[in-house]
């Protein structure tokens, strides 16, 4: 039986990243040029008939009906007909699972060449949320606000470990320091703990700078073989594990489901890292782009990941731990809590930064020579988990 997964089998080559914010300028079209495009660039393509010629399938990532519905989003905005191209949808996960997939066409040796994209216009629908709550879920179970699902847990973690609304708006002052930097962010304005913890309330104990908010955006990525990479870009950069987890969409109806760890996150951590073979993730991860739609969440995202001990976060967080210089550097970029969150965009987008990190040029903060990167997406009611981890050729 030959060998699986795809560990060394993918190379990153190019990436792009539009700026992510109300893109009040720009239609899905010309955010996935933007992204498109500086992903072309960067993986070395001259013009136009290189790229036709060169990428031979396209997986697309988007959540919402209104961004786009097919293949044709991409074919009619790259201008790249008469390819396979796939539109992929898994909620917050959706990006991460087009690059995924995009990952199997390559290491398959189906494919030489393939893109890898994600884009969501949010900005334009007027919600004063995430839209679609009425029209997706279960005809009868009822479905919280996104807000209200984390609250659960944020309750919950209060009650188990004792902590606090503080311990939150420490996430979010991090998170914020590191977004100033960032040219591609959509916030670029430090916080104080004063100023999270004064922050109107949205679902009690989450306030405002508790949540990530509603953006547009595109990010895309370029894969090929290891082999032909360096053909392509000497600066490359090797995928070693990627991996999906899906749990159940209505936890809250589960007598199990204990709101303080996130089962997604922690099987498709567990299938990441025996893949890449990580085996103290502390140790031997660098750089971690984690989803932080809510302060809570990346807290227990980092304890699912294996960063820490169940209901050590915040005391890892207070003591630096997760700083761009600690010994886990937690959303360097500002992570979704200064990008905000167009959902299919936001998994290539945090691969992009691992790329760029581990390539030492980082738009943003700089990690001291990282070894290995992960980038993670939890979605949904906590149901869909995808871990990707990037490292450097051998």
């Amino acid at each position: 039986m030959g060998k699986k997964g795809i560990r060394d089998r993918v190379a990153i080559i190019g990436g792009g990243a539009t700026k992510f914010g109300e893109r009040w300028d720009m239609g899905v079209e010309d955010l996935l040029i933007e992204a498109g495009y500086e992903a072309f660039n960067d993986a070395g393509f001259k013009d136009h008939d290189e790229i036709e010629n060169t990428i031979e399938a396209i997986w697309l990532g988007n959540q919402y009906w209104f961004t786009g519905l097919a293949g044709v989003t991409a074919a009619d905005s790259l201008k790249l007909y008469g390819k396979p191209i796939t539109r992929v949808e898994n909620f917050c996960a959706s990006g991460m699972d087009a690059f995924r997939n995009a990952c199997f066409a390559v290491a398959s040796g189906v494919n030489d060449v393939v893109l890898a994209c994600g884009v969501e216009k949010l900005m334009d629908e007027g919600s004063s949320g995430l839209p679609g709550f009425k029209q997706m879920g279960h005809p009868l179970l009822p479905l919280p606000s996104a807000p209200a699902m984390f609250c659960f847990a944020a309750t919950r973690s209060f009650h188990e470990h004792g902590w606090t609304k503080e311990d939150l708006a420490r996430v979010a002052v991090k998170n914020h320091k590191n977004g100033v930097k960032h040219p591609k962010a959509h916030f670029r304005r430090a916080i104080t703990i004063e100023d999270a913890m004064n922050a109107p309330m949205i679902a009690d104990p989450l306030g405002r700078y508790d949540c990530c908010a509603m953006s547009d955006g595109s990010a895309a990525l370029v894969i090929t073989t290891p082999e032909l990479a360096p053909s392509f870009n000497s600066d490359y950069i090797i995928v070693k594990a990627n991996a999906v987890a899906v749990e159940t969409a209505t936890p809250w109806y589960d007598p199990k489901f204990d709101f303080i760890k996130f089962p997604a996150t922690r099987r498709a951590a567990e299938l990441a890292y025996h893949e890449a073979g990580v085996t103290n993730p502390a140790q031997e991860i660098s750089l971690a782009e984690v989803h932080d739609c809510f302060t809570i969440t990346e807290l227990l995202n980092c304890q699912d990941l294996g960063f820490c001990e169940i209901g050590e976060a915040p005391t890892k967080l207070k003591e630096g731990f997760f700083n761009v210089d600690g010994q886990v550097a937690v959303n360097p970029s500002g992570g979704l809590k200064c990008f905000g969150h167009p959902i299919g965009a936001t998994g290539c987008r945090m691969i992009w930064e691992c790329y760029k990190q581990l390539q030492g040029k980082a738009l943003g903060e700089q990690v001291k020579d990282p070894n290995l990167a992960l980038a993670h997406n939890l979605g949904g009611a906590y149901s869909v988990c995808s871990v990707t981890i990037l490292g450097h050729p051998d």
